[in-house]
């Protein structure tokens, strides 16, 4: 992708599954990237893999306090930040009946505070330097109906509608662009699903299959890049055509 070379780069959520495909590809991209994670053997494992990595950070995106000092690391790694890949998140499958608020409040501190108190922080630092991308991991299921997850869903609506925000008022020096994903097969989504049920969603699916994660990551890699210099503001969708087909709301057994 043009323009990826050299650029400073931050993923949270980095340590597995979507975000570790994230780095994997930035780093393919001549990226220089410092992962983010609560995850302290998760990043371990990450940085042993990837010798390329500037940094990996042990950080809990609903502390604001621990966001603050992993902002002062990366000022240090990396001088600055051009690109901000905002994936840290979290899911509990429950009936809506059933949640705590324990719960939901553990939902919401990290999906849509721990991704504001992210977000936050490299806004000020590029709106000082005056360029900058911002991409928030939302989900279909911030758009669409889908049992199960009522907090999960409420907060990617909620990552949504910021990001719609902060593109409006930091236009025009940094971009920010919200990415839904439908289903993807990450190693903990496989491991959840029995063969004949990944048959049955898959087979509803357009595409007849999931995502694997490096698609998602490549969208990612094409949105930070100069080719998508014009691409601000809106959710963008990357679900092999599931909601066309209506599938989000009839999932009950699902992701």
């Amino acid at each position: 992708m043009r323009g990826l070379k050299d650029k400073r780069v931050l993923v949270t959520g980095g340590a597995s599954g979507i975000g570790a495909a994230i780095v994997a590809r930035f780093l393919e991209e001549g990226a220089r990237v410092v992962a983010l994670d609560r995850n302290e053997a998760g990043l371990a494992a990450l940085a042993r893999e990837h010798k390329r990595l500037e940094g990996s950070l042990i950080t809990d995106v609903s502390r604001p306090e621990q966001v603050e000092r992993a902002f002062a690391a990366i000022d240090k790694l990396l001088g600055g930040l051009d690109v901000l890949v905002n994936n840290a998140g979290l899911s509990i499958r429950h009936s809506f009946l059933e949640i705590t608020l324990e719960e939901w409040q553990r939902v919401i501190d990290t999906n849509l505070t721990g991704l504001f108190h992210v977000a936050q922080q490299a806004a000020r630092r590029m709106v000082s330097q005056r360029s900058g991308v911002i991409l928030n991991m939302g989900s279909m299921n911030g758009l669409v109906g889908c049992p199960l997850y009522a907090d999960y869903n409420a907060s990617k609506a909620g990552v949504i509608e910021l990001s719609r925000t902060m593109a409006l008022e930091l236009a025009p020096a940094v971009r920010v662009v919200c990415v839904c994903p439908g289903a993807v097969l990450t190693p903990m989504q496989e491991a959840e699903y029995t063969p004949a049920m990944l048959d049955a969603l898959n087979a509803k699916i357009p595409m007849r299959r999931h995502a694997q994660p490096s698609e998602i990551a490549a969208f990612f890699a094409f949105l930070a890049s100069d080719e998508a210099g014009f691409v601000s503001g809106h959710p963008m969708i990357i679900d092999g055509g599931e909601a066309v087909g209506g599938l989000a709301s009839h999932m009950v057994d699902g992701h």
